[in-house]
């Protein structure tokens, strides 16, 4: 009888135990903090619709995604983001809507009063570009798929590529073909063909997003200077012992994650700085872009050496510094 109370109470040990674990894990995965996403159709996706526009630039006529025009013209479309953005939410990440984000875009050109140049000048930003940046998504989810139909049933095939949206490199893929299936339904069928390959798409996700809380964020600081600037000042210009391009080399050490970053190239008038790592999130755990990031430089150049700088935006993940004059 002794030894069949102890082993029960060995028993609901061992089962209170699994529970505080369970418990303790459940609580711990609470707190992670996931990357923010969000869905938009691929160029090709875009291109092979006649979702797109043509622009003169550099002498070059490019295709370029009309997101807009998809969103109010294509239903399967919005079905298709609406459903991947079902499956993402199940799985608690955070999203971004694309089409909001545009409104919020449209808003504001309007108030600054920007205007699209239509001298074929060169872009300052892609519509990605723009879109990033109002939204500051972690990672932009390129959707492409194709629907097809085998008598009455029909099928998906689908490409879906994670991009970094602040360096637009790939994080990973996923592509595949759902069962021929009688529904004709563009979210069923997406979410048939793209179900199964989900939960690996996701862990590249979140690998890629814990090491960059690592590391640091990825970025291009690019540093040029007005020619005949008033300041007199080049990246040669000597401050005490140093040069400005030094000097800046050393507050980019001292303020980069793990003092990560690489100097691809410099001469007294350009000095370009690549891999950059931004911390994720400043103090009050807002993200931190590029824009961000170099106005602290460009604050320490002012501050510090009386350099007047003007900051250009070049999406979130690349900034350019221009000395000399605001």
């Amino acid at each position: 009888m002794f030894n069949v109370e102890c082993l029960m109470f060995k028993d609901m040990k061992r089962y209170i135990f699994s529970i505080a674990l369970a418990l303790v894990a459940l609580v711990a995965s609470a707190q992670i903090k996931k990357p923010e996403l969000m869905v938009i159709p691929s160029d090709n996706w875009c291109i092979q619709n006649g979702f797109y526009t043509e622009v003169e630039n550099m002498g070059m006529t490019v295709k370029v995604p009309n997101y807009k025009q998809a969103l109010q013209e294509s239903m399967g479309l919005k079905l298709a983001i609406a459903k991947l953005n079902d499956l993402m939410a199940e799985r608690q990440f955070p999203l971004q809507s694309l089409e909001q984000t545009i409104k919020n875009l449209e808003q504001r050109r309007m108030e600054d009063n920007l205007t699209t140049s239509k001298a074929g000048n060169e872009l300052a930003e892609s519509p990605l570009d723009e879109v990033a940046r109002t939204a500051k998504c972690d990672i932009i989810l390129e959707l492409s798929w194709e629907q097809k139909n085998f008598g009455p049933k029909h099928s998906v095939s689908y490409i879906l590529e994670a991009r970094d949206a602040y360096t637009g490199k790939s994080i990973g893929a996923s592509a595949g073909t759902g069962a021929p299936s009688f529904s004709a339904d563009v979210d069923v069928l997406l979410e048939e063909a793209i179900v199964a390959n989900m939960d690996n798409f996701n862990n590249r996700l979140m690998d890629h997003f814990t090491e960059m809380q690592e590391i640091g964020r990825e970025i291009v600081i690019d540093i040029k200077v007005f020619a005949n600037n008033a300041a007199g000042i080049d990246l040669e210009t000597e401050f005490g012992d140093e040069e400005l391009v030094d000097i800046i080399e050393d507050w980019l050490q001292k303020n980069t994650v793990q003092g990560r970053f690489s100097r691809q190239y410099s001469s007294e008038n350009v000095a370009n700085f690549t891999q950059v790592r931004i911390p994720v999130y400043d103090e009050r755990g807002r993200a931190i872009d590029a824009n961000g990031f170099a106005k602290q430089l460009a604050k320490f150049l002012r501050k510090d050496f009386n350099i007047p700088v003007k900051v250009m935006v070049k999406g979130l993940g690349r900034a350019v510094l221009i000395l000399g004059e605001k």
